[in-house]
């Protein structure tokens, strides 16, 4: 076979049915020549026991895994992409809210070894007004802070070569994003724009909660801004602190301030908070060098290697 689809399931029950249609549809699109891997990540539903019954009909090879229990859609994906056979790899989600279709332009692209990842971009969303306005705000912000090179409207769904999901895999830390890894790893990228569809079946899974993780191992496991903020602020906080505190002691000296122990207590927590900003922030410098090395990312990814036949024994 030469492509591969990923399919992270869960509480996608009410439309497997239309899943399974779309990525038999898939299938006839790219010859025959895919299959499909679901992985049921501890879906409380029925989600795998329609799925079981429904890989029985298709007419292209199917894996069903199920994991032990939730441990989120990134940890599917990479399952799903570690047991995938294919050539090329794609990943969708089960609501279908991203269209068949883009994977297709996937597959085409990376055939065509025009790239070696391509990335689906939001160029439109049929959501509601505050989660447009809060995811706008969270991919502008982390655009700005963080992964530069990080689309506009985010990700939720990317193809890629046999090279790069080998080097995909091999990162095997936790708590982190899977999204931003695939920046992280570089090789040839290109980004192919589609709109949202409406959620026609269910509801999303992806709570607030959920969310706030994904900020969370986003942003801490990528960057150090936080703590090199703390720095700044810190630095700041103690020039400031030196210039109120010699402020005082000359209102003190010229008789301006009359009250016993004022001025030393002003001067004394002026200068130890600006001077308690910066110690955390140097902390946390130290702790943020450990953790990186803690990650055991390679210092460097060959995306190719290319050697010529001169001097080679036979």
């Amino acid at each position: 076979m030469k492509y591969s689809v990923v399919v992270p399931v869960y509480k996608n029950e009410a439309s497997i049915g239309r899943l399974v249609e779309a990525i038999s549809n898939m299938n006839r699109e790219l010859n025959g020549e895919m299959e499909a891997v679901f992985v049921v990540d501890g879906s409380p539903d029925r989600s795998f026991e329609y799925l079981r019954n429904a890989i029985d009909s298709v007419d292209f090879p199917v894996q069903l895994i199920a994991h032990s229990r939730n441990f989120g859609s990134f940890p599917a994906i990479r399952t799903g992409l570690a047991a995938a056979r294919g050539q090329y790899f794609g990943v969708m989600a089960a609501d279908l809210q991203e269209p068949p279709e883009l994977l297709v332009a996937f597959f085409t692209a990376l055939s065509a070894d025009e790239c070696d990842v391509v990335i689906g971009t939001r160029v439109a969303r049929d959501d509601p007004f505050m989660s447009r306005l809060a995811s706008g705000i969270f991919w502008g912000l982390y655009r700005r802070l963080v992964v530069r090179d990080m689309p506009e409207g985010g990700v939720d769904v990317f193809g890629c070569n046999r090279a790069f999901r080998d080097q995909l895999l091999m990162l095997e830390e936790s708590r982190s994003s899977l999204i931003a890894l695939i920046f992280w790893l570089g090789f040839r990228r290109k980004l192919c724009g589609y709109e949202r569809q409406v959620r026609q079946e269910g509801k999303s899974a992806w709570t607030l909660r959920k969310k706030i993780d994904y900020m969370m191992d986003s942003i801490f496991a990528f960057t150090d801004y936080p703590i090199r903020m703390l720095i700044r602020l810190g630095a700041i906080g103690s020039f400031v602190s030196i210039l109120l505190g010699i402020v005082v002691l000359v209102a003190r000296l010229s008789g301006a301030i009359t009250v016993p122990g004022y001025a030393a207590t002003v001067l004394v927590v002026l200068v130890l908070g600006g001077l308690n900003l910066l110690g955390i922030g140097l902390v946390g410098t130290y702790a943020w060098r450990a953790y990186e090395n803690s990650k055991q990312r390679p210092l460097a990814v060959v995306s190719m290697k290319v050697e010529n036949k001169v001097g080679m024994h036979v």
